[in-house]
């Protein structure tokens, strides 16, 4: 797996600060935090994914090195790349993984796959 285990202990650090229901798993070729069983961060070498309430995507989309997650042609509205030249500062990690996990309250988790 490609990610970068800094960054990854401190997305650890600040979610542990306020959250016991954690789980790591690697997935995406990164690192991805489930918060009380839903996706919420994840990290790889060259950018983080943060899933954040699409009532505020327009707004966040447009800061410095964020972008639309992209799946078959279409922009996800509840999961948003950052790159991690950007998240230079524990500040500036904390603002997106706070946005992720004040959303990972009211999120609906993923549906099970029947099996």
């Amino acid at each position: 797996m490609a990610y970068l285990e800094k960054t990854a202990n401190d997305v650890r650090e600040i979610i542990a600060a306020t959250h016991t229901n954690v789980e790591e798993k690697e997935m995406f070729g990164g690192l991805c935090f489930m918060v009380n069983g839903k996706m919420c961060v994840g990290v790889k070498t060259e950018r983080l994914m943060f899933r954040i309430n699409p009532d505020k995507f327009d707004e966040v989309v447009e800061k410095d090195g964020c972008r639309p997650m992209i799946m078959r042609g279409k922009a996800l509205k509840d999961y948003v790349f950052v790159d991690t030249e950007i998240l230079n500062t524990k500040k500036k990690l904390m603002y997106w993984i706070n946005l992720a996990l004040e959303y990972n309250e009211i999120a609906k988790p993923a549906k099970k796959k029947k099996g």
